[in-house]
């Protein structure tokens, strides 16, 4: 393993690093900046609806995360089937709130099947690529896979554990976001609803998770509670984003569905897949995409 150097010297030497994160910290802010001055000043029905939807997921977050005062673990088996459930949900949304009407939407803009299809395909592989590159710039660690990202010393620990977690959480904010850009609620709705039902489990999943390393619990919530901000934070720069409609639309659509199954793929699978618990956390998983199709039938 290389040795560990100062987040300072590190950027010193790899200034390309350095210079990249100082332009997607920029870049973010602006975007946001923007989405609020359009739902401030403007009335922008969709950037309110996009806000609201992020602060939902906020929300859910936190209630997931409060039961971590009261309960000090689950059995694997347990947290398996609910970070597997969650799982389920999120690969759905990803299809049936994002992919699919990014598809009639490709279709309807270059009145040809294929290119539009091509127009999908290119906006997943760029939403894998955006989170490619924040693990690329972000150190982070998980509980079971251990560390990533570039060797910068973090001096509290637990930071690592936290930016797992929001690059687990901001794509999911951003997909929010985008789902509301066309002002269609009948796809951001049900898609709000999925993320939110969700985040529930998932946020007690990580303040338990959390807890594990030795933190005080009341420091574990805070955490827990905190992260979920990411939501309303990406969000604001999903519709900032894709505000203009146009060819963006779909193809952010598409990214926001490529990186949310980057995530299920990268993250919260290999996560549950431990300890023998494959066979419970893929029923979860089956169990969550089916909730997700009712509830896109009972909502959208």
């Amino acid at each position: 393993m290389a040795q560990r150097i100062s987040l300072t010297n590190y950027a010193k030497e790899h200034k390309i690093w350095a210079f990249c994160v100082v332009c997607f910290s920029i870049f973010c802010v602006i975007f946001c900046l923007q989405a609020l001055y359009q739902m401030i000043f403007l009335g922008s029905k969709s950037a309110l609806y996009a806000f609201i939807a992020g602060m939902t997921g906020f929300i859910a977050t936190s209630i997931g995360s409060l039961p971590g005062f009261f309960l000090h673990r689950l059995s694997g088996r347990i947290e398996n089937i609910m970070l597997g459930t969650s799982a389920g949900m999120m690969l759905a949304a990803a299809f049936f709130s994002l992919l699919e009407p990014s598809i009639e939407a490709s279709k309807a803009l270059f009145h040809n099947d294929l290119l539009g299809l091509l127009w999908v395909i290119f906006g997943m592989f760029l939403g894998v690529a955006l989170l490619l590159g924040i693990h690329a710039m972000t150190p982070h660690e998980h509980l079971q896979t251990g560390r990533e990202g570039p060797e910068i010393e973090v001096h509290w620990g637990i930071w690592l554990f936290v930016l797992a977690i929001i690059i687990h959480n901001f794509p999911e904010g951003l997909a929010l976001g985008i789902s509301f850009a066309a002002g269609d609620t009948s796809i951001g709705i049900p898609f709000t609803a999925a993320i939110a039902l969700q985040d529930m489990p998932e946020g007690l999943a990580v303040v338990l998770a959390l807890s594990r390393t030795g933190i005080a619990r009341a420091k574990a919530v805070g955490i827990g509670v905190l992260s979920g901000l990411m939501e309303p934070i990406g969000a604001l720069l999903g519709i900032s984003l894709t505000s203009q409609l146009g060819y963006i639309y779909p193809l952010g659509l598409a990214l926001s569905a490529g990186a949310m199954i980057f995530v299920v793929s990268h993250e919260v699978i290999p996560e549950t897949h431990r300890e023998g618990q494959q066979m419970t956390a893929t029923l979860g998983l089956i169990s969550g995409f089916c909730l997700m199709m009712l509830l896109e039938q009972v909502l959208g």
